[in-house]
């Protein structure tokens, strides 16, 4: 297929995830941008279920057109659904093409509890087992980080309570409400629970702007000379099957470029600002290292989540 002839049809961007998270809120607004510069429809397709494993497996299944992209948070999901819940497919068999949006995960404790710092959470969890719980996504980074911690305190994973609910919103409600002790969730879209949650250390090697009070992760953990690799909370962005890039190189970078033009537009960056959603253009290569990097420390700790 020649460059100038793709897409001939709609092209899909698959979600993982459903309607209103902000994988599908990437998405949508994407869309919008995306398609004048590709002279077709876009169109977004929810297919939720199994960490984002679903819509994964259904855009490889769509053979290598390229009119079906994986749109979603695509780590860590791909990375644990790959580790943990076998999946058939493999990472080389996706074509990643940006990741736009990166966040961090705050680790939290719902404000009535005492407890003010990191290794007195964890602390308490290893004096009283099974009395504390945690509320995380499934597949996500702050589960994965959940047992990154217990792992490097010495505390078995069955001595927490580990409640998994399908969407981020679900799982602030829960420690705001007191329904969990803490959560591990992206920091992005927490600030409607500030008033209800005490920030104890961000999943990060540097403070956060607007989560200034929480340390990082490495630096919360030094009292007790330990410390945990560090996963990104989530990134968010396209990708395409890897046939589609090795059968039509060409037609995989008119994609690319096609992207790269729709985040220089003035108007699409001031949604995204307005929406809080990231606006990174950092490409094939480096959306490929970053991924993949956090595919190897999953894979390396896959015992911990055992």
């Amino acid at each position: 297929m020649a460059a100038q002839d793709w897409p001939t049809q709609p092209v899909n961007l698959v979600v993982g995830f459903g309607v209103g998270g902000s994988a599908d809120r990437f998405s949508r607004l994407l869309a919008q941008y995306l398609e004048p510069e590709l002279g077709k429809p876009v169109v977004v397709v929810n297919r939720p279920g199994a960490g984002g494993q679903l819509a994964a497996t259904y855009v490889l299944a769509q053979g290598d057109s390229g009119h079906s992209l994986l749109s979603t948070s695509m780590s860590p999901y791909l990375a644990n659904s790959i580790v943990h819940t076998g999946a058939t497919y493999t990472m080389d068999d996706f074509a990643f093409v940006n990741g736009q949006w990166s966040d961090y995960d705050l680790i939290a404790v719902n404000a009535e509890l005492p407890i003010k710092t990191l290794p007195e959470l964890l602390e308490s969890i290893k004096a009283n087992p099974g009395k504390h719980s945690v509320s995380v996504v499934p597949s996500s980074a702050g589960q994965v980080t959940t047992y990154l911690l217990m792992d490097a305190a010495g505390i078995p994973a069955k001595d927490v309570n580990v409640v998994t609910y399908d969407s981020g919103g679900q799982a602030r409600s829960a420690v705001a409400g007191g329904q969990v002790d803490f959560t591990i969730i992206s920091a992005e879209g927490s600030d409607g629970i500030r008033d209800k949650i005490r920030p104890l250390a961000i999943v990060r090697d540097k403070p956060l702007e607007n989560w200034e009070e929480a340390m990082p992760v490495n630096e919360a953990l030094k009292p007790m000379g330990i410390e945990i690799p560090l996963l990104d909370g989530s990134i968010r962005g396209i990708a395409a099957s890897a046939k589609f890039k090795e059968n039509n190189p060409e037609a995989f970078n008119k994609l690319v470029s096609a992207y790269e033009r729709a985040l220089q537009n003035e108007e699409f960056l001031a949604k995204l600002k307005s929406m809080k959603i990231g606006s990174d253009w950092i490409g094939p290569e480096k959306t490929t290292e970053i991924i993949k990097g956090n595919y190897e420390i999953i894979n390396k700790y896959k015992d911990v989540m055992k």
